[in-house]
């Protein structure tokens, strides 16, 4: 993949020389008459020579950089809509068909072949765990002066990681958990929240749905949430068909409304059940709109969602 992004940046930038070097042969070439200014056309060389070089740089690690992939993917389909249109017009010559091909359609493939590996990779990213990165994050004490890692030490904790309170899914969230506590409890785990607002502001907030005496720990920072690999999420993540449908569920049907946004509005959630420092389960939003089954977690029995791992 990094081979094909460079060749990509050198192609751009041999082809980005030519244009801006012999402005008038390629229309010679396919016998059309050359623009009257001719500085545009080396002007557009000049971009795509900017483009030859970002591909450069993108080279050293294609998966890591794949915006710029993406940017080149989508400057690649946009050049083949563009001759092609001009092709089947007559504007261009058939002979121009092979520019449309070296350009444009021979870079597609391998490009989406290298989005599809970063996107991979991402997932892959969402499900990997470090187990001394945990074991440092549990040392984090809640709102009762006590670690997480000594709670995990006494019983099986139940993480619940949380959106901003604004949220409608974040209430359905602790609605659900104050429904099924005593269910949780009766398994032998002991819930315990993570939020991004200050500890005050949490106090406040889970009284509503009588979690004020539920272990909490305010993480302003996202620190922790970093620490169990859960990430920002994506438009899709956030905005997709699936979440606003499930939103009007939530929000109007289920009369959970929504709120003043306190937090990172793109932080996903997620949910592990720990013990003796160790993740046991744990369940990995795919979308904000997920609803996870909180005491199929617990109690480890079958569950459907490709989310849940042991």
């Amino acid at each position: 993949m990094n081979a094909t992004v460079s060749s990509a940046g050198l192609y751009n930038l041999i082809w980005a020389a030519y244009i801006i070097a012999r402005p008038d042969d390629l229309f010679e070439r396919l016998a059309l008459d050359a623009p009257s200014h001719t500085v545009l056309w080396q002007a557009l060389g000049f971009a795509i020579g900017v483009l030859g070089f970002g591909f450069l740089l993108a080279s050293q690690d294609a998966v890591r950089h794949w915006p710029v992939v993406l940017m080149g993917m989508l400057s690649k389909l946009g050049g083949a809509l563009g001759l092609g249109a001009a092709i089947y017009r007559g504007a261009l010559p058939i002979e121009a068909l092979w520019l449309l091909i070296m350009n444009d359609l021979v870079w597609c493939v391998p490009f989406s072949l290298i989005l599809w590996a970063a996107y991979q990779a991402g997932l892959r990213q969402r499900r990997v765990l470090s187990p001394e990165i945990v074991r440092m994050a549990l040392r984090r004490r809640t709102n009762q002066g006590v670690t997480l890692e000594e709670m995990t030490a006494l019983s099986p904790v139940l993480l619940v990681f949380l959106r901003h309170t604004g949220c409608t899914f974040c209430r359905e969230a602790l609605a659900d958990l104050a429904a099924k506590r005593r269910e949780i409890e009766a398994q032998g785990a002991r819930l315990t929240l993570v939020h991004m607002g200050s500890e005050q502001q949490g106090g406040k907030f889970f009284a509503k749905y009588g979690l004020q005496d539920v272990p909490r720990v305010s993480d302003t920072e996202r620190a922790l949430y970093r620490a169990f690999g859960l990430p920002r999420g994506s438009f899709g993540d956030l905005f997709g068909p699936k979440v606003w449908w499930r939103g009007f569920q939530a929000g109007i049907l289920g009369r959970h409304g929504a709120g003043l946004l306190v937090g990172d509005g793109f932080q996903m959630p997620g949910v592990f059940l720990l013990f003796h420092g160790e993740v046991l389960r744990s369940y990995r939003h795919q979308s904000a709109a997920d609803r996870p089954d909180y005491v199929a977690l617990v109690t480890g029995r079958e569950y459907a969602s490709p989310e849940l791992s042991t």
